[in-house]
């Protein structure tokens, strides 16, 4: 049944290309500039140095330094220390890949990266601050109160999904000699850019699956019942479900929204949950270790609620101060 399901929405999926060639090529063009403009520029230098960092040896130092802290926080070996600080300045999906990377290195059971996935995974602060704090609300000091939302919301995250029992650990990497500079670079430089391909490949994709639902009004038609429903301004129930979808136009869709508690909690909720163009890039990028993303999802679902309570509980104590 289930393949049946995936069978038809491939060719009802084909068939609305046929019947709307040019939007959907206009939204994959669309797809390609938001590629170009936003996520090769921020995350293709991040996917290097993730990959290089590692291979210098990085993950091995930081697992000696916070092997305790991380033992007693999340109940993970000190390696994950590296994806979780690069998940954290990079973007999505930048500690996936560096959780895969170590993976695939050894550092890491596959067991121990998919109990770390569910909170290494996090919006960067370039484009909290940037896109959403300026861009859209028009304030740097609001992105930034945004991303501490969204930093101790994925730390609260790891806390909670934590196993009890603390699990089976990777043993601290002893120290090693790095790799030699100019092969950790080329072999890092060749796997971002796989990883960025990837990237690319499904937010055109979805763009494509955004622009063909524009063509059917189906966004239009959901978003009014949605705001008639719940009450809210008809741009806040177009954000929330362009954010399902694809993060960037999620966050394009709140252009016009007052800095209100709300509207915050909102774009709280669209960065913890990442939308589902990032599932998809974070399970192709952790595919080739066989990495399950099941708690992935999970935790992203429960990261963006954190993050949109923070969020309003404290824009609400500062409107009322």
């Amino acid at each position: 049944m289930r393949r049946r399901i995936s069978l038809l929405a491939a060719l009802a999926a084909l068939a609305l290309v046929v019947v709307f060639p040019a939007e959907a090529a206009a939204a994959a063009r669309n797809g390609l500039e938001v590629c170009a403009g936003l996520i090769v520029p921020s995350l293709f230098p991040f996917f290097v140095l993730s990959g290089l960092l590692s291979a210098l040896g990085l993950p091995a130092a930081l697992g000696r330094a916070l092997e305790k802290p991380m033992r007693a926080l999340f109940s993970l070996s000190g390696q994950c220390a590296a994806p979780f600080i690069l998940g954290l300045t990079g973007g999505y999906p930048v500690g996936a890949a560096a959780a895969a990377e170590l993976v695939r290195r050894g550092a890491l059971t596959r067991g121990e990266a998919e109990r770390l996935l569910p909170f290494c995974n996090n919006t960067g602060p370039a484009f909290i601050v940037g896109a959403v704090g300026s861009g859209v609300f028009g304030s740097a000091a609001v992105g930034l109160g945004l991303y501490a939302s969204h930093a101790a919301a994925a730390a609260v995250v790891g806390l909670l999904l934590s196993p009890r029992g603390g699990g089976a650990l990777s043993a601290p990497l002893p120290p090693s000699p790095p790799e030699k500079f100019a092969a950790a670079l080329t072999q890092s430089v060749r796997a971002a850019v796989g990883t960025t391909l990837n990237v690319c490949g499904f937010a055109v994709f979805f763009s494509v699956v955004i622009g063909l639902a524009e063509c059917l009004d189906l966004f239009s038609q959901a978003a009014g019942r949605l705001a008639v429903a719940t009450g809210c301004e008809l741009s806040f129930a177009r954000a929330a479900l362009y954010g399902i979808f694809e993060l960037g136009n999620g966050v394009a869709a709140m252009r016009g929204l007052a800095a209100a508690p709300l509207n915050l909690a909102l774009a709280s909720f669209v960065l913890g949950f990442g939308s589902l163009s990032v599932h998809c890039q974070t399970a192709a990028v952790t595919a080739s270790v066989n990495i399950k993303c099941a708690r992935h999802f999970a935790g992203r679902i429960l990261h963006g609620l954190i993050s949109a309570l923070i969020t309003f509980v404290f824009a609400l104590m500062l409107r009322q101060s």
